[in-house]
């Protein structure tokens, strides 16, 4: 298993149902892409209340929503912890698409 801790991502189930049909997760954000963003968002447990706030407060689609947890060395592509604005709040990046064998559990979100 990895030294790293696991990294949480927030998504629609139907936005994971697909990646395990191509094999990875290529979904940045709501409604952005890696190749949009260049990099895919991710947070920590304790970052994930805020984020999930934050990107799914008013969220009332047909979808459920569901948490990645995504094991760091399981991803074969760069893992950076960046902040949004200099001094702030890191957060983990994942610079490729996420591999489905990265994923190692799939949470409810309530």
């Amino acid at each position: 298993m990895s030294e790293q801790p696991f990294i949480l991502h927030l998504t629609e189930r139907s936005l994971w149902d697909a990646a395990r049909e191509r094999g990875a997760y290529e979904m940045s954000t709501r409604g952005r892409t890696l190749q949009e963003e260049g990099f895919i968002h991710c947070s920590s447990r304790e970052q994930l209340p805020k984020v999930g706030a934050f990107l799914y407060g008013s969220y009332d689609g047909p979808d459920e929503l569901v948490v990645l947890v995504i094991d760091p060395a399981l991803l074969g592509v760069p893992l950076k912890y960046e902040a949004p604005e200099p001094g702030g709040e890191e957060f983990p990046h994942v610079y490729g698409p996420v591999p489905v064998a990265a994923v190692v559990d799939v949470e409810p979100w309530s």
